[in-house]
């Protein structure tokens, strides 16, 4: 008989196989649940306040200062603390950096009326983006520019996908998020009063030349098909990136670090 502390050893175990489950979304969707894998996004969590439920444990795999300092936070006499071989503990990772850790949370809610910006907001919006790298890295740089708040309108994936919280590097716990449709969306920024910036190949001015100072939200479109023509009209800027070669966009995560610091430095200086 397995006692509390010894290391649950198959990979077919219940609680393994229930944790595993949750990089399904519609797993997550049923259970409430997210799955975090990774020292550094799980102490993100933690000091976010993120409700942890469970962490898997490989002993053996955790090396990282980050690992033994998530260890001292949830210590083996912890109850959510639960030891786990790495038979066990592969089936839980992905991806090429098992650090040894892997947390089960209940997801952090997304209603976007509850998303409290301050008065001059510098906002992030990503239309119907697809790819949960994409979204991670967004996050991550909105995060490092001082971005007030993302938000993900008609979502094509999900916010708290596995694979976008490792490519944030546990940042979508820091910066405020929330997910709506894209009406709801346009409806909550005019009802702020916060200007909006859309990022269109054919947007009549440069980004350069483009005031990105005050309460603002930029806009990005999906990665295949941009924006939908919802985000037109006498309220709407579009700006354009300069492409001078042969490529007529830009990745939208790459497009997105480049208006967020170059709103950053017009609002630096505008600060100063």
């Amino acid at each position: 008989m397995t006692g509390p502390r010894d290391p649950i050893a198959s990979p077919t175990n219940p609680r393994v196989r229930a944790a595993a489950a949750l990089r399904d979304r519609r797993e997550r969707d049923l259970t409430g649940r997210i799955l975090i894998d990774g020292a550094r996004e799980l102490l993100r969590a933690l000091d976010a306040g993120v409700a942890l439920e469970t962490l898997f444990v490989c002993p053996s795999l955790c090396r990282s200062a980050d690992c033994h300092e998530l260890l001292r936070r949830v210590a083996p006499v912890d109850r959510r603390h639960v030891p786990v071989t790495e038979a066990a503990f592969a089936k839980l990772a992905f991806g090429d950096r098992a650090e040894g850790v892997v947390g089960v949370a209940l997801r952090p809610g997304l209603d976007l009326t509850t998303l409290d910006p301050p008065v001059a907001p510098l906002l992030v919006v990503v239309e119907a983006v697809e790819k949960p790298g994409n979204l991670g890295a967004i996050l991550r740089t909105a995060d490092a520019a001082g971005a007030d708040g993302l938000i993900a309108a008609d979502p094509m994936t999900d916010l708290f996908n596995p694979n976008a919280i490792r490519a944030s590097l546990g940042t979508i716990f820091s910066v405020p998020v929330a997910a709506a449709t894209t009406a709801a969306t346009l409806a909550w920024l005019r009802s702020r009063a916060i200007r909006v910036v859309v990022a269109r190949v054919d947007g009549p001015e440069l980004y350069t030349e483009t005031d990105l100072s005050g309460p603002i939200a930029l806009v990005l479109g999906s990665e295949a098909d941009g924006l939908t023509p919802a985000w037109s009209g006498p309220d709407v800027q579009a700006i354009r990136l300069p492409m001078n070669g042969v490529a007529d966009s830009l990745n939208v995560s790459t497009a997105a670090a480049v208006l967020l610091y170059e709103a950053c430095r017009q609002r630096s200086t505008v600060r100063g």
